[in-house]
């Protein structure tokens, strides 16, 4: 309960100090005055950023007891109470958005399904596939090799293999092209 006395101390106390109060001690006085002065600005603040009236109330609470249990990393050289506070609240902003903007998951979507499992035929074949294509890479000549695992396998541009590797970016083409044309050959030949 806060009496008329001490209502009137809060008053004259500026607003870092009240904030710093409620670090040091849980000054339930000084946060009373800190929700008095701050609750319906940042209502209207909420509301400038385009928030209902519903959503800025509980934006606001939200507000309030983040200021009361994260006082004491308040810092007045950094920024007085007032900025302080309403970061938090442009922060709690996002926060809201981010969560609307999210989609629901749709646990009937075709994508989230998993893979029906290979029939043991199709497995082999697979297999085999694999072995036949990793058998033709390390065929390669070993800068050939090279750029396609960058370029193919690290997905990297060509013009990061280019500074990565120092060498011209017709030299990184052209080992790109050789070694598809010679994988191309290799596995036409295998079937």
């Amino acid at each position: 309960m806060l009496d008329a006395g001490s209502t009137a101390t809060a008053g004259a106390r500026s607003l870092n100090d009240l904030v710093v109060a409620v670090a040091r001690g849980r000054d339930r006085v000084a946060f009373a005055a800190l929700f008095g002065h701050f609750a319906p600005r940042l209502k209207s603040f909420l509301m400038r950023l385009g928030a209902d009236s519903g959503s800025a109330e509980e934006l606001v609470q939200e507000v309030m007891l983040m200021v009361w249990r994260r006082a004491e990393t308040f810092d007045p050289g950094q920024a007085n109470a007032s900025t302080w506070v309403f970061t938090i609240a442009r922060n709690k902003r996002i926060d809201a958005l981010r969560r609307e903007r999210r989609p629901e998951i749709d646990l009937d979507d075709p994508a989230l399904v998993p893979e029906p499992p290979l029939a043991a035929d199709r497995s082999i074949e697979v297999t085999e596939d694999a072995n036949r294509l990793r058998g033709a890479i390390e065929s390669l000549a070993p800068e050939q090799a090279e750029m396609l695992q960058l370029a193919y396998y690290e997905d990297k541009p060509h013009s990061r293999i280019c500074a990565e590797r120092g060498i011209p970016l017709g030299t990184v083409k052209s080992r790109l092209r050789l070694a598809l044309e010679h994988l191309r050959k290799v596995l036409k030949d295998d079937q």
